[in-house]
Parts: C-alpha cells; structure tokens; sequence
C-alpha cells in the first residue's frame, strides 16, 4: 500500500482469509493492563481513607512532585483563576467564551425527564427530576493541559442545576491559564491541584480538606479510570473511560489529507488511542497513507501519533460502505466519522458510536472544542450500551405514585403476585389496601 517508511500501521482487507483474526487484535481490550492498574488505584484508595489528607500529601509528593507542606495548599483560590481569565489574550479568551456558551445552548435543549400523567382510573402517576448536589469533576492534566474537559464536564452540571462543583487536576494542569481560565468561565465552586488515584479517592471518601462528592465525572489515565471503577457504589461514576478512539468511514470524496490528519488528531492523544480508517476504496487508501507520510514528519506529538498508529491503528480496505458501517457497529467507537458523499443515508446503519460527525466537513476535532455536545464518550467499544455525559448524568429521578382509594384493584394484583414469590408480609400488606379504611382503623383500636 506505499513505501516502507517510520510511519508503521497495518493496513488489512477485510475479504482475505486471515482477516477476522487480526480484526481480534484490534478489538481486544488487554486486561492484563486494566488489571495492574487497579492494583495501584487500590492502593492509594486504602491509603487515602486511611489516613486522608496525610495520604494526599504523600502521594502528591511521589507521584505529582508537589512540594506542599499543609492540604490546605492544594486549593486553587478564586482569584487566581480571574487572574488567568484576565492573563489570556482577548481572541483566546473570547474563544473558550464561545465555546461555553455553544455547549451550554446545546445541553439546554436535552429533555429533563420530569412528568405526570393520569391512568384510565384517574389515578396521578409520575418522575420528579432533582439535580445532584455536589459532583467532583476531574480534569486531566500529567501530559497537556485540557480547557476543553473543563467546560465539557462543568457547563452540563451547571445546566442540570448542580448545587456545587468540585474541580480537582494535576498540578500540571493546575499551573495553566488556560485551565483555571476554563473553571471561572464555567463556574467552578472549588478547585483543587491534586491528580490521579488520590484524588478521585479525595472525593469519594472526603478529607479534611477536600470534601465527598455525589459523583465523579471526567476522563484520566488507566489509574485514574480504575479507581474511579473502585469508588463506583460509594459515589456515582460517569463511565469507564479507556484511551481516545476514531473510526472514520470514507468512500474517497473527502480529501485525502482531510482524513490523515482526522486520523492523527486521535493518535496523538497517546500511545493507546486507536486510529482506524473503512473504505472500499484501494486507490483512495493509498492516497490517505501518502498524505500522512507527508504531514507526520510536521507533527509536534508525532511519537506519539507513531506508536498510537503501530500499536491499534489500522487501514482497513472493506467490500462497500454497507460493509464498512457493519465494521464500524463491531468497533463502537468512542467517534465515528461519516466522510461520504451522502452522509445522511448511512446514519441510519450506524447503531454503536459515542458521536457520529456527517460529512467530511464535520471533522471530529471540532466535537472536541465547541460544536455542542461533551466530548465526555464511551470509549473501548462500551459505546453498545453507554451514552455522551449529558445534563442526565446530573440528575437524580424519583418515580412518584399518587395514592387513594382507586389503587384496590392495583392492590389485588400485588398481592397475587406477592404470595406467588412466597412474600406473605408483601401480599397483606397489599390486601390491606383494599380494606375500607374505617375497618381497619377500628380493628387496630386507632
């Protein structure tokens, strides 16, 4: 498919005999990692309920390099982040602005769920919908800094009516403007410059000095997502994120070099993100890898972008589109790019994806920073059966039953029931439901 080169990504037909075995490759998960992960998240999530803001201190040390002496440090005060607002440059500042209030108009438009309705008898049933109070909101920040997560996480939470936001992130991250810029404009309560396994343990379990969520929400490393995954049941958790991924499906009408950079855009996030490329178009395959020979050598991450691609990236040459999509439902990747001529008419085969972009012109990277929704995804193939973080995520809902005498025939049928599962205290208390109520005041004397 080209000359040989640094640039190393498979390059696959899905119509050769051996196709289905190295397509395995690409789907597995290696558990093996996932699991050495949770053993140090383990770890540090016992040290810190422990011995809480003594363990922050400590681990921040090991693992941040932080040299602070009292907890009391790791909160980032409010006037530092106007002074990094402040610090920007007016078009930086204005585009973080914009960029709030798109995802802001965007989360307003989801549905809040609340309801009522009346049965055939009358009878009021319904959904009340309540905010959560207090969520912990974890920004990355070891390896760059990422504003944008900021503003993906926080303005939903605020949208949904969050009484309170906790934002904690490395000290990286925690250093620059741009981030603590973010958390002003989105309106964080409290931030805090501590990271990793500690942290999310911090606002799980609540020190001293950072206090206890209802649930943690953002993206991090390996440690980060398994002990979010530890913490699961003590608070709530958004979703068991893995690394970056894209599937772009392409039938060779979008410029090749469009794509190369799509693909290069997820690979440089690190070495695990999963770049993949369908088409049914051999000559337009070679274009694609022509093109990303010749823009990697300009790529300021392109070690990054080397190993992401040699380890799970891949060219996959597919019989037609129909094909192509069928493909792309086995992958359910965290985005999916439609760059067809006719967007439209394919979305409808499309089942499995976190977001889908249609059209060329819809690259993914402008999901990443403002089109609207978060870019909070499932990732590593949990986009089966897990959504976006939207403003639901920041919401409780209560079923709401009405009651009055109308419910006796309701009351026969629990009972029924009830006495079928053997729970005799289940079925009398329904059968007293169906008593007049004066009967049985006057039988228990009150």
């Amino acid at each position: 498919m080209g000359a040989p080169s640094d640039l190393a990504i498979r390059v696959l037909d899905a119509e050769t005999a051996d196709f289905e075995t190295r397509l395995q490759a690409l789907l597995s998960r290696r558990d093996d990692d996932r699991e050495a992960a949770e053993r140090i998240a383990a770890a540090v999530i016992a040290d810190v309920r422990e011995h809480g803001d003594d363990a922050l201190l400590r681990l921040s040390r090991r693992y941040d390099g932080l040299s602070v002496t009292a907890a009391e440090q790791f909160e980032i005060p409010g006037h530092k982040l106007d002074a990094a607002w402040r610090s920007l440059p007016k078009a930086e500042r204005a585009a973080l602005d914009a960029a709030a209030e798109r995802i802001r108009r965007y989360h307003e438009h989801q549905p809040l769920g609340a309801f009522e309705y009346v049965d055939e008898n009358g009878r009021r049933l319904g959904q009340r919908v309540t905010p959560l109070r207090r969520v912990g909101v974890y920004v990355p920040g070891g390896q760059a800094a990422y504003p944008s997560t900021v503003l993906m996480t926080v303005v939903p939470a605020r949208v949904a009516g969050v009484e309170e936001v906790i934002a904690v992130t490395p000290s990286p991250g925690a250093r620059h403007p741009h981030v603590l810029a973010a958390m002003r404009i989105a309106g964080v309560d409290r931030a805090f410059a501590v990271g990793g396994a500690h942290a999310v343990a911090a606002l799980a379990y609540g020190t001293a000095t950072l206090p206890q969520v209802d649930k943690i929400v953002g993206p991090g490393g390996a440690v980060v997502a398994a002990a979010k995954r530890l913490v699961f049941g003590r608070v709530g958790i958004d979703l068991d994120a893995g690394p970056s991924e894209v599937v772009i499906v392409a039938d060779g009408s979008a410029p090749a070099r469009w794509i190369a950079l799509d693909l290069f855009a997820q690979a440089e996030h690190d070495a695990a993100a999963q770049s993949v490329l369908l088409t049914p178009d051999a000559d337009y395959m070679r274009a694609v890898r022509a093109a990303m020979e010749q823009a990697w050598p300009s790529m300021s991450r392109r070690e990054i972008i080397g190993q992401s691609l040699a380890n799970r990236g891949a060219l996959i040459k597919v019989p037609d589109l129909q094909a192509a999509c069928a493909l792309a439902n086995r992958f359910a990747p965290e985005h999916l790019e439609l760059a067809v001529r006719d967007p439209e008419a394919w979305l409808g085969a499309i089942r499995n994806a976190g977001a889908v972009f249609l059209g060329a012109e819809a690259a993914e990277v402008l999901g990443d920073y403002g089109a609207g929704p978060s870019h909070v995804l499932p990732t590593f193939g949990s986009a089966r059966y897990a959504s976006p973080l939207s403003v639901t995520d920041f919401q409780k809902r209560m079923s709401i039953v009405h009651g009055d005498r109308s419910w006796a025939d309701v009351a026969g049928i629990a009972a029924t029931i009830a006495e079928a599962e053997g729970l005799t205290a289940h079925a009398a208390s329904a059968r007293a439901r169906m008593e007049p109520r004066d009967a049985a005041v006057a039988a228990a004397g009150r």
